[in-house]
């Protein structure tokens, strides 16, 4: 079943954006809990062997996460989300930009835009990641954000997995 699940990524220069869509075989509940339940998000966002360190994460509109993916030799990179709009379970926005340890964000970042669908136990997650300058688009590219957030992605898929089966074991 895995190899019929939707990957697609798509970048287009002349809007500054990215497109992913991408299916779980997972319920929409626990997708959305595992973008937005720092506990979830730690185990998965961060492409291997690097780890996802949350300082802290309040998911609420004008609320932040602050977190680092932290290599495996301990070199720290820092972002900041601040989610500008929560619809539950279906969707929810964010701004994102790296920073440094003090959370002094660097300029420009992006805009994310998450939605989430369920049909047939298969949820769908589409993410538009809209930058403020094409410069910033091309640096998240040259970094292999592509190739590491597929990746990460796909960790996710293995979790989710691990989560559902967990929790069918519960009932």
């Amino acid at each position: 079943m895995k190899n019929s699940l939707l990957f697609d990524f798509t970048v287009d220069k002349a809007t500054r954006t990215v497109f992913v869509n991408r299916e779980f075989a997972a319920e929409l509940s626990l997708v959305w809990d595992a973008f937005t339940k720092q506990e979830i998000l730690d185990q998965w966002w961060a492409p291997k062997p690097w780890v996802s360190k949350t300082k802290y994460m309040d998911f609420k509109v004008g609320g932040r996460r602050f977190y680092a993916m932290v290599s495996p030799e301990g070199v720290e990179r820092w972002s900041i989300q601040e989610y500008t709009s929560i619809t539950p379970i279906t969707n929810f926005k964010m701004s994102n930009a790296f920073a440094d340890k003090d959370e002094n964000p660097e300029l420009p970042g992006s805009d994310w835009d998450l939605n989430f669908s369920e049909q047939n136990g298969t949820t769908t997650v589409r993410i538009t990641i809209k930058n403020e300058s094409l410069a910033r688009l091309e640096k998240m590219i040259e970094m292999g954000f592509k190739e590491g957030f597929t990746m990460t992605l796909n960790y996710l898929e293995g979790l989710l997995e691990t989560l559902s089966q967990q929790k069918e074991l519960k009932y």
